[in-house]
């Protein structure tokens, strides 16, 4: 069926991509002869298992990339674009899958880098815009608050506001829901339906098959760089979009709860506190036992963050006591709990998950340097290390022409997987998992879903934290759920009351 648009100079559409090829020079076809219209005023969602060439494709239309060949048509002209500068004049903008936000800047310095670009220096002029902005989208942004204190929800409407205080007409957002909870979701998609009204046009990738039959007017779905159909939502359901994201897609299988054992972590009454020296976790005790999955469950801000950093070393317990394996752990070295049975797929997979200028086979022996084969005597063994690349790489299908390449070379969901496969061969038996399949597709979810339960299933312990209600659900033989740094609930899946568990995560019950 051929789905592709036939006129490219069609008043209708906002972008109108004609053949476009993109080969990195690696020998990757990111993208093959893309042909591809997206109507003024409609947001429209790309659909694609990890390497489909979806973030590729955003960031040859907002002038990071230049294509091989082919050609890009904004509001039916031929536009040649050398770099971003030349889509921010044709007023097309770009929200990257990891903020682009300098952390230690206020919200103020952050729109001013932008509008400077324009001539824009009178920080008056800045805070006026930033308001205006801000009351058209229906959110509060205080100009003076910096960066890095703003939880993630706020700072990917920061991005956006960016954006649009340099009056962008098109939005290219890669992945913008994939740190943000199912309330903060719900928030960001009224603003997105409020720009779609005010006359903007959004693209939005995404792997989220719900997500995009909820806020999309067509779906286009890629698989090995191609267009395979575009769809109405109206016209489409999960089903049929799982089909067309993977080929020959399987049921997942129904997942037996689990047996548990001893405890292998234990929490009692610590307190810990954030970053401005307020009380984050207030008194949790917490059991996690072995053969078993407990999911963290609740509204982002409530102590999570610092919950998961006390247990892994990151961040000082002011009184309490964490102990794994019957260890004492508490304000230990990151490496002395690592050594007791720890580990760790981390939410900022970027800054704590990898080391972006190293290459995959030095990432993935990370935390087996120090062990034989990979180094005798302190002299490493670079080609144990290679081939131990090289078995994880096809054991975990995570897509790299070379195990010696760089890291950042990888796509978002790649470097998640590389993350994954080095924390779940890593022989611990206790994982934290946060956010374990943010930015992963269909088929890569439900792989890394039968790892977890491959693991709990040989005696591992597996705390879930996860923002993704139903991974918790799916996945969690408990589900406890924080406010306000407390475990205010607690549920089993197999007699959930959904509305009894919203209540909770929301400090009402």
């Amino acid at each position: 069926m051929d789905n592709r648009p036939s006129d490219p100079k069609k008043e209708d559409y906002a972008i109108f991509l004609k053949e476009i090829t993109k080969t990195f020079p690696n020998g990757t076809v990111a993208n093959f002869g893309i042909t591809l219209g997206i109507l003024k005023g409609e947001v429209h969602a790309i659909l694609g298992e990890n390497g489909a060439g979806k973030t590729t494709l955003l960031r040859m239309i907002s002038g990071i990339l230049k294509p091989d060949s082919g050609e890009i048509f904004i509001d039916g002209k031929s536009a040649k674009m050398r770099d971003p500068m030349d889509a921010s004049r044709l007023g097309i903008g770009m929200v990257h899958q990891h903020f682009t936000l300098i952390p230690e800047f206020t919200v103020r310095e952050n729109v001013a880098l932008v509008l400077a670009e324009s001539g824009w220096l009178d920080l008056k002029k800045v805070d006026a815009k930033i308001v205006e902005v801000s009351e058209k989208m229906g959110i509060e942004i205080d100009p003076e608050a910096k960066i890095e204190n703003l939880p993630v929800g706020k700072r990917q409407l920061v991005e956006i506001l960016r954006l649009l205080c340099r009056d962008v007409k098109i939005l290219l957002l890669d992945e913008p829901t994939s740190v943000l909870t199912p309330i903060e979701v719900d928030s960001f998609f009224r603003i997105i339906r409020d720009l779609k009204s005010s006359g903007k046009t959004i693209v939005l990738v995404t792997h989220k098959m719900k997500e995009a039959l909820k806020i999309s007017d067509r779906v286009t779905v890629l698989r090995g760089g191609r267009v395979i159909r575009t769809v109405p939502t109206t016209e489409a359901d999960e089903a049929l979009l799982a089909s067309l994201v993977v080929e020959g897609l399987a049921a997942p299988p129904v997942v037996k709860r689990g047996t548990p054992g001893d405890p292998i972590l234990s929490i009692d009454s610590i307190i810990v506190k954030d970053d401005r020296g307020r009380t984050a976790v207030d008194g949790l005790s917490l059991v996690v036992r072995a053969g078993e999955i407990v999911g963290i469950a609740g509204v982002a801000g409530n102590g999570q963050k610092e919950l998961v950093e006390a247990i892994s070393g990151l961040r000082r317990v002011e009184s309490g006591i964490i102990t794994l394996s019957s260890q004492d752990i508490t304000n230990k070295s990151t490496r002395f709990i690592i050594e007791k049975g720890l580990s760790y797929i981390p939410e900022d997979r970027m800054h704590r998950g990898v080391v972006l200028t190293m290459g995959i086979h030095d990432n993935l022996a990370l935390k087996c340097i120090e062990r034989p084969p990979m180094s005798k005597n302190w002299v490493i063994d670079r080609r144990s290390m290679i081939n131990y690349a090289e078995r994880l790489i096809s054991d975990f299908s995570i897509k790299a022409s070379d195990p010696c390449m760089s890291v950042e070379n990888l796509s978002g969901g790649n470097i998640q997987k590389l993350i994954i496969a080095r924390e779940l061969s890593n022989g611990g038996t206790f994982l934290i998992a946060e956010q374990p399949t943010a930015g992963l597709d269909i088929k890569a979810s439900e792989v890394v879903h039968q790892r977890l339960i491959d693991l709990r299933s040989r005696g591992a312990g597996i705390l879930l934290v996860s923002s993704d209600l139903d991974e918790i659900i799916k996945l969690s033989d408990r589900i406890c759920v924080m406010f306000g740094g407390k475990i205010v609930g607690e549920f089993f899946p197999e007699n959930l009351d959904l509305e009894r568990l919203s209540r909770a995560m929301l400090g009402a019950e």
